[in-house]
């Protein structure tokens, strides 16, 4: 009998390992993975003054688990998620389409948040669409990676009109998705992104003059618009051996008259104060509030923060974002707007808070969208 057990042991491992290593495999040579950046690349990133040894870093010592280890993080999040962790049914959602989007006005401010971080921004007589996440199903493995909550976005890739430049705030793939990317290839102006991350959109077929990679500080100008990246501090990856191989960033949206600051992921720190002074005050933030925990303590922050970073860039007003999509994280689908909406109202910051595919003008007068829909 023991003999029995040893044996049936050593087959339940070798499954395991074969299980992993055809994972591995699948992983590495799947298309999503992405693409890697030349040698000379890599020497020209090392003037950036965030990269050495093959990898970007933070200039503020960053850890990406502040305790415990990966494995027991996903243990947790397979088996002590929130009983709230997905909504009871799907959220409320205003479809829209291109025919809504028609080619806006000078004049026009209007941001469209589409659920996590994706969203529109109309501005200057431009369309801006920040990180793009509009699949269902994220990642490369089924059945492995988060689905969305709803089975529909308020808009497919497929049928949004031509976009004047996408910001990627980096390579996750929560925020850069390989099939809406296929999509919006042919119809996007410039690809705005983190150093390293044209590599992944060369592979997946857009065109090298089509891509702009930037460094902290660099910007792009296109007729009345001003997007300039900024630093965060977050990591990146999008497989087992290219850990933070591309930068991240935040992204400055500036008109003579209007700005807007989008936060990308990323943990608390002085960046926000420094961004605040040189570029703000900030007509309003759309500000990453969700999928936090406390072993990300350094690389995500909690609605507090969130709300405190906005203060800190000087913003008029703030929109979460990076919540009402997908589960990545042990807290309540709900619960980073709950703490934030209460943060914000005991600091007097105007918290606006639409459904998903509900426009947030900023030109007309018009009060903030505030209902409180998640309840």
């Amino acid at each position: 009998m023991r003999t029995f057990f040893r044996t049936a042991g050593k087959v339940l491992a070798g499954l395991v390992v074969l299980l992993l290593l055809a994972g591995t495999a699948f992983s590495q040579l799947s298309p999503q993975l992405g693409g890697t950046p030349t040698r000379a690349e890599q020497r020209e990133y090392a003037r950036s003054g965030h990269y050495r040894a093959g990898k970007f870093f933070n200039p503020q010592p960053t850890q990406v688990m502040t305790g415990g280890s990966q494995l027991g993080a996903l243990r947790h999040m397979l088996f002590d998620k929130s009983p709230q962790a997905n909504p009871p049914g799907p959220l409320p959602m205003r479809y829209l389409d291109s025919l809504s989007l028609t080619r806006p006005v000078p004049g026009l401010v209007r941001v469209t948040w589409f659920g996590h971080s994706a969203s529109l921004v109309e501005l200057a007589g431009r369309r801006v669409l920040l990180d793009p996440m509009l699949s269902i199903k994220m990642g490369p493995v089924p059945g492995v990676a988060p689905v969305r909550y709803n089975p529909r976005v308020p808009i497919a890739a497929a049928q949004l009109p031509y976009i004047d430049a996408v910001l990627i705030s980096h390579d996750h793939y929560d925020h850069l998705d390989y099939q809406t990317i296929r999509t919006l290839k042919d119809k996007v102006g410039v690809f705005c992104v983190p150093l390293g991350v044209g590599a992944h959109l060369r592979r997946w077929g857009v065109a090298p003059a089509h891509i702009r990679e930037l460094n902290w500080g660099d910007s792009v100008q296109l007729a009345g618009l001003t997007l300039i990246s900024q630093p965060t501090r977050h990591f990146s990856g999008r497989g087992l051996t290219n850990r933070d191989a591309t930068s991240w960033s935040s992204w400055v949206l500036k008109t003579a008259d209007k700005r807007l600051f989008y936060s990308g992921d990323g943990g608390y720190g002085p960046h926000f104060q420094a961004i605040g002074a040189r570029y703000g005050p900030f007509d309003l933030a759309l500000m990453e509030c969700g999928q936090y925990n406390e072993q990300w303590a350094e690389i995500h922050m909690q609605p507090e923060q969130s709300v405190q970073a906005a203060l800190d860039v000087r913003a008029r007003a703030m929109l979460p974002v990076h919540w009402g999509a997908f589960t990545e994280s042990l807290h309540a689908w709900n619960e980073p707007v709950k703490r934030a909406a209460a943060e914000a109202a005991r600091r007097h910051l105007p918290l606006t808070t639409p459904e998903l595919g509900q426009p947030v003008r900023l030109d007309a007068g018009e009060p903030l969208p505030q209902a409180r829909w998640w309840e």
